[in-house]
């Protein structure tokens, strides 16, 4: 079978909840790999939710559908507060990036009291700005920002990560709507030991079967590199 789309290779799955000290729950979905541990966890934080985003949103379902069987790496999305999918809705309302640090800090407090490994956030889009704003707060080993458009996110903010030890990638598209990668270089000098990935042919959303490939063996190549290069077909027997 051909890995691609909407395919979702073996994982144990369970519906998760979160809850945040603000006293909501946030609803979500963890999948870990069949019948092992998982050598590391991939915390998924969505694009904005008032343009779509959501837990489901294709880069972060496609992580949990394939990186579990072919990385060995757990995978974790949850819809932040106000946010609906088909899992269901959390509650609270949308803030713009300011009352999401709860979600954030709910989705890693559920990470350690599951003793779940070697936590990384992966932040797209407008999860890029609450990873940046507040990754820094929590056990996070390291950050994966996909199209940062940093629009919410201080120059305080980014250039506190130029003290910080962890790793952060971030992959720039060639053609990102928000932030391309002359850009950023200049906009991420102040955090000169984040790594910026150019994407040549990248756009924002990250569409297409080609893009996909490119995001998941860069969060692979990050977390788990032994696992590469990931197969693009799947032996089913």
């Amino acid at each position: 079978m051909e890995i691609r789309g909407p395919v979702l290779l073996p994982a144990e799955r369970t519906d998760i909840e979160l809850h945040t000290l603000d006293g909501l729950t946030l609803v979500g979905e963890l999948a870990v790999p069949v019948e092992r541990a998982p050598v590391a966890t991939l915390v998924t934080l969505h694009p904005l939710p008032t343009a779509g985003g959501f837990m489901d949103s294709h880069i972060l379902r496609k992580a949990a559908g394939r990186l579990p069987a072919l990385a060995d790496i757990a995978v974790l999305r949850f819809n932040t507060r106000g946010t609906s999918s088909p899992r269901g809705t959390s509650e609270g309302v949308f803030d713009g990036g300011r009352a999401e640090a709860f979600d954030v800090a709910a989705a890693m407090e559920f990470v350690t009291e599951r003793g779940l490994p070697h936590p990384w956030l992966l932040g797209w889009s407008f999860g890029t700005e609450l990873a940046l704003k507040y990754g820094r707060d929590h056990g996070a080993e390291g950050v994966i920002l996909l199209s940062p458009p940093l629009h919410r996110t201080t120059g305080e903010e980014l250039a506190a990560w130029a003290d910080d030890p962890r790793p952060v990638v971030a992959l720039i598209p060639e053609f990102d709507d928000y932030l391309q990668p002359p850009e950023a270089a200049e906009r991420f000098s102040v955090a000169p030991n984040i790594t910026l990935v150019p994407v040549v042919g990248g756009k924002h959303l990250w569409v297409g079967e080609t893009q996909t490939r490119r995001v998941l063996t860069e969060i692979v190549a990050a977390m788990n590199p032994d696992a590469l290069p990931l197969p693009t077909e799947w032996d089913e027997s």
